[in-house]
């Protein structure tokens, strides 16, 4: 692995761009991560590629050089191996700088075992303790995490509706939401979609597992 301090960069707020179907990014970033074929992703986008990680067998043998040249650091991983090149890459970013926020692009959409992987991210043992610092968005959802406990979920403008996803048959109780769901009119689904705000945060609590909070809106 190459020598290099994220840190030491101020480099907070980072963009990683996942081999998944390209659409929706955004570039309010300090550094920009391409992962295997998301590389020149970021590259054609003319954005600085400030770190590339992965097996890199989704490019070229042409692709992997130019991106190893443009690269400003370049992490290599085997095939083999047991972490997925987005978790390798979240693994490298964190290591570097823990108080990293990461928002991922490219990682909705395209292959579902995919896609599904990346959405359950927070269940790998090694990445769980960052879920809050996470995000995975495209043009009409994102996707944010929260461990068990007591939370207040803020609403983020454009997007009119807030859906639950428990990763544990647990109890959820959801207050000053449209939908509240408490013990008293408790009722048990895998998604809890299509709820809304209503003027505030709301209230989220849970005992046990972690949630995937998936913020969405409609097509245009």
């Amino acid at each position: 692995m190459s020598e290099y301090k994220l840190s030491e960069n101020n480099w907070t707020r980072v963009a990683v761009f996942a081999g998944g179907d390209r659409g929706h990014y955004r570039t309010d970033f300090d550094c920009f991560v391409g992962v295997d074929r998301g590389s020149l992703w970021v590259l054609e986008e003319n954005l600085p590629l400030t770190l590339a990680v992965g097996d890199f067998d989704s490019v070229s043998a042409e692709e992997r050089q130019v991106i190893q040249k443009r690269a400003q650091y370049f992490v290599q991983a085997q095939p083999e191996k047991d972490d997925t090149d987005l978790e390798l890459a979240l693994l490298t970013i964190f290591e570097q700088n823990p108080q990293a926020q990461v928002t991922i692009f490219g990682a909705l959409g395209g292959r579902i075992d995919h896609m599904l992987a990346n959405v359950f991210l927070p269940s790998s043992p090694k990445i769980a303790p960052y879920m809050e610092r996470l995000a995975l968005q495209d043009e009409q959802n994102l996707l944010t995490y929260r461990p068990a406990g007591k939370h207040l979920i803020d609403p983020i403008e454009g997007m009119a509706y807030v859906a639950f996803m428990p990763t544990q048959d647990i109890a959820l109780t959801i207050e000053g939401a449209k939908y509240p769901l408490n013990e008293k009119n408790f009722f048990f689904k895998k998604v809890y979609a299509s709820n809304e705000f209503i003027g505030g945060p709301i209230s989220l609590s849970f005992d046990s597992g972690y949630v995937v909070i998936m913020y969405s809106k409609d097509r245009n």
